[in-house]
């Protein structure tokens, strides 16, 4: 008879609270070995940007700790998923794998190899729908092909079925297999010669117990109502701040949806505000529905006029002072500073730094996409790439090239009497501020001449 144990193999699904794939092992019955692996190995596997490194260590504590209160223990192995994942089933002879879906093409790659050659030797390999609402190859236009637009896709969803209840999380009592594991310190995830992470220490906990907390306090404080009028004003800081949580899966799609969507029966200022956030969560979705049809879409332009396009050599000085929030323009200076202190920037804040970043210097949106990637907390491989592809007008569903994010008009608009920019950028007005890198009137007409150029 073969042996019951099951492996749960964890990802960007760092919970218990409705994990399908634990779930389906508690079901099954028998020991469960709780496995993450750190694969920064198989091929073209995206190694995580420092932020996120600092976010996973602190997340998979969390996850431990979790876990151990249910009666299971969290297994640590390093290496390439194909290979540790065949040494943990040599050495605890499972007989079933179980893993939440995951969309980047390298991964599903992986996956998809691994799910053969471990039904060849007989096991049961099933994978499960735990990070998106709407499986990117259910939602597809009349004529069967991925949609390239957000507003046409964002209506396609609504008119789903209803995203499916949460899961409960396990009860305690469960069976573990314990196996050795390495020490979390050893993989060497918090930064230390130096120490930059102060800031990030500072503004948030990782971990499913504090993304379940967030949620529910926004929700509590009146988030929901306050969401529709002010979530574009930074110092009014009304978002809900899950982005980091979800990326890393310490709270689930599903639950946020019924959550917020639960508070579309209230008063109208909440209704409101609910339905402008689940938009948000949809163009999450968007992001995954286009890295999964569209894999280049982290590397390469979708409108292929662009690789024509003039960019700028990505000069030493202009970048560092982009980067260190030095640019004299003061909106993008604070959004800059604030991203390198918390690992966050507000939203509306990225779409100002990014569009200044391609359209003022005309640098590249890689370069910016790959600082993001170092830096973001909530560095997603599906939304960054698409909000960067979006404000360069390179992706399918770009905003026209002409609308640039002019950031004194936008710091007018959003930050009008100056709470955010005062924050981060305190030395406005005097000597000590540096004067505006370009002329921001200047460089958006090369700007545009440079995209006349290649149409």
């Amino acid at each position: 008879m073969s042996d019951p144990t099951s492996i749960v193999w964890f990802r960007d699904d760092l919970r218990v609270h409705d994990n399908p794939a634990l779930h389906e092992a508690v079901e099954r019955g028998g020991p469960i070995v709780c496995l993450y692996i750190l694969d920064e190995e198989s091929p073209r596997i995206r190694p995580l940007g420092g932020a996120s490194r600092w976010w996973l260590h602190h997340s998979l504590e969390a996850l431990a700790d979790s876990l151990g209160e249910v009666g299971l223990s969290l297994t640590l192995r390093r290496g390439p998923a194909q290979a540790v994942v065949d040494e943990t089933v040599d050495e605890t002879a499972a007989s079933a794998v179980f893993w939440n879906r995951r969309y980047g093409e390298p991964e599903r790659d992986v996956d998809a190899a691994l799910k053969a050659s471990l039904r060849e030797r007989g096991l049961e390999v099933t994978s499960f729908q735990g990070t998106l609402l709407h499986e990117p190859w259910a939602v597809l236009t009349g004529q069967g092909t991925p949609y390239r637009v957000f507003t046409p896709f964002y209506r396609a969803c609504l008119a789903q079925q209803a995203p499916r209840l949460p899961l409960p999380a396990p009860h305690d009592g469960l069976h573990h297999r314990r196996i050795p594991s390495d020490e979390l310190s050893s993989w060497r995830l918090l930064p230390t010669h130096p120490d930059w992470a102060g800031g990030l220490r500072e503004r948030w906990t990782p971990g499913e117990e504090s993304a379940r907390a967030t949620l529910s306090e926004w929700l509590e404080s009146g988030g929901a109502g306050d969401y529709a009028d002010e979530h574009d004003l930074p110092a009014e800081d009304s978002t809900s701040h899950l982005s980091p949580h979800l990326r890393f899966g310490e709270v689930s799609p599903f639950e946020v949806w019924r959550a917020v969507s639960q508070r579309r029966s209230g008063h109208r200022s909440e209704a409101e505000g609910a339905t402008s956030y689940l938009r948000q969560i949809i163009w999450r979705e968007f992001g995954y529905h286009l890295l999964f049809h569209y894999p280049q879409i982290t590397t390469e332009n979708l409108r292929t006029e662009f690789d024509r396009f003039p960019w700028q050599p990505a000069d030493d000085a202009p970048l560092r002072a982009w980067r260190t929030g030095r640019t004299g323009i003061p909106l993008v200076d604070a959004g800059m500073r604030e991203l390198w202190t918390t690992g966050y920037m507000h939203n509306r804040v990225r779409l100002v730094t990014g569009s200044f970043l391609v359209k003022n210097l005309r640098i590249h949106w890689k370069t910016g996409e790959e600082w993001f990637w170092d830096t973001l907390v909530d560095a997603d491989p599906a939304s960054n790439a698409l909000n960067w592809q979006w404000v360069a007008g390179s992706g399918p569903d770009a905003a026209p090239y002409f609308r640039v994010f002019n950031p004194e008009l936008q710091a007018t608009k959003f930050d009008p009497h100056g709470e955010y920019v005062g924050r981060w950028v305190p030395e406005r007005g005097t000597d000590a501020y540096p004067a505006p890198l370009v002329d921001l009137a200047e460089s958006r007409r090369a700007a545009l001449d440079a995209y006349a150029s290649i149409r």
